[in-house]
């Protein structure tokens, strides 16, 4: 299914920032963290499934996915 692309990075920022907040990052820290252990690329290939979650536990499972990706933040 294609989503609109604005929804989509829409999303993608509100988590980032989310995901910041949680573990004390800025938001260019975050973007930074989740592009490098593949976070992002998570959420653009599963948007179908994370976007209908809850902000709070896809935070936890894409630190989980990033750690298992060689991330330190869990």
């Amino acid at each position: 299914m294609d989503y609109n692309i604005r929804d989509k990075v829409e999303w993608t920022l509100v988590f980032a920032w989310e995901f910041a907040k949680k573990y004390g990052l800025s938001l260019k820290q975050a973007f930074n963290y989740l592009r490098r252990f593949e976070g992002i690329k998570f959420v653009d290939r599963n948007y179908g499934y994370v976007h209908t979650q809850s902000f709070t536990s896809m935070v936890d499972d894409i630190a989980e996915y990033c750690h298992k990706n060689g991330g330190a933040l869990v």
